[in-house]
């Protein structure tokens, strides 16, 4: 049975308050639950308007300051840009693709490094996947040239 997603009310002195194990927690406790894959809504505690989002971007804003910046002032910049563009919808789309991608990767080299005594073999493995994948992509999007190259090979 999946368990229900946490409610965290969101006070007007900023501090968060977890339902679930009725404590006071902080965006440091929040950032472990998601790492945990731990379901949870954030809601303001005066109005009931779901908050979540705007948490989830602090913790986000929280750790590009404690840690090494994921993302470039070059990139950020482009972000802004495409907010009001007519390519937000489809590139909000491409991201989540693009993550999506990437987790369910990292666990197939997880898997296979789990299961094989040769790490080599795994990455080698999965490199070849990802190259097919890579071709597949570039020949349902038009890119040109690489239609000649399939043809070669």
């Amino acid at each position: 049975m999946q368990n229900p997603q946490r409610i965290i009310k969101k006070y007007p002195n900023r501090r968060l308050y977890d339902t679930e194990i009725s404590a006071y927690v902080t965006l440091g406790e929040l950032r472990q639950l998601v790492t945990d894959n731990g379901e949870f809504q954030v809601v303001d505690a005066k109005t009931g308007q779901d908050i979540t989002h705007n948490i989830l971007l602090q913790i986000i804003t929280e750790q590009e300051h404690s840690n090494p910046p994921m993302f470039s002032n070059q990139f950020l910049a482009q972000l802004i840009r495409l907010y009001g563009n007519s390519m937000q919808v489809l590139f909000a789309d491409f991201l989540q693709s693009s993550m999506s991608m990437f987790t369910q990767q990292q666990k197939e080299l997880q898997d296979r490094f789990n299961k094989t005594t040769d790490p080599f073999q795994a990455l080698n493995a999965l490199t070849s996947h990802n190259l097919e994948l890579w071709r597949k992509m570039q020949n349902l999007s038009g890119t040109p040239g690489t239609e000649d190259k399939d043809k070669r090979d």
